[in-house]
């Protein structure tokens, strides 16, 4: 029964946690875009991103990945064992983590105002995130059924979609302005 109730939690907070990181980005995206307006207006959105981020990364992205942990170790002790499939998880979930972590150093660089990405890289970096979902999502749910070269291969496909449309979406932005 302990193992349902840990469950529970691990799933609410990796949606917190996932919840955050998509923000985060788009918030990373918005400041990249404001840099580049004239002043006063420039120095406001700034201002206010910046407020945006640290609330949002300090107050639930980071308490979310730190609950999400604790959480999916216990369940793991609960569980008792590592099956293959949970390999596979886990070595995504620390993917997940390399990522968070890399978040916050360009939340870092943003909250001292040095912009080192475009608004078109970061929109690239944002889908990074979703990738990790779809791959740990999956293992879940199929655990032992999903063959790994035919998750592979969907992997590799998806990704080519979500460039394809990110650089569709570049030039459908770029005609309006």
């Amino acid at each position: 029964m302990d193992y349902f109730y840990v469950k529970a939690l691990h799933i609410i907070f990796v949606v917190t946690w996932f919840a955050g990181l998509f923000y985060i980005v788009r918030l990373f995206i918005y400041f990249a875009e404001a840099a580049e307006k004239p002043e006063p207006e420039r120095s406001i959105l700034l201002e206010q991103f910046k407020i945006m981020q640290k609330r949002l990364w300090y107050g639930i992205t980071w308490p979310s990945a730190v609950l999400t942990l604790i959480f999916g170790l216990s369940m793991w002790h609960l569980f008792g064992g590592t099956p293959n499939w949970l390999i596979w998880k886990l070595s995504f979930v620390v993917g997940l983590y390399v990522y968070h972590f890399l978040c916050h150093a360009i939340f870092k660089q943003q909250q001292q105002g040095i912009l080192k990405y475009s608004s078109t890289q970061l929109r690239i970096w944002n889908e990074v995130a979703t990738l990790f979902l779809i791959s740990i999502v999956f293992l879940v749910v199929l655990k032992n059924t999903l063959s790994m070269v035919w998750g592979i291969i969907g992997l590799i496909l998806f990704s080519a979609i979500l460039m394809l449309a990110i650089r569709i979406y570049k030039r459908v932005r770029e005609k309006t302005k």
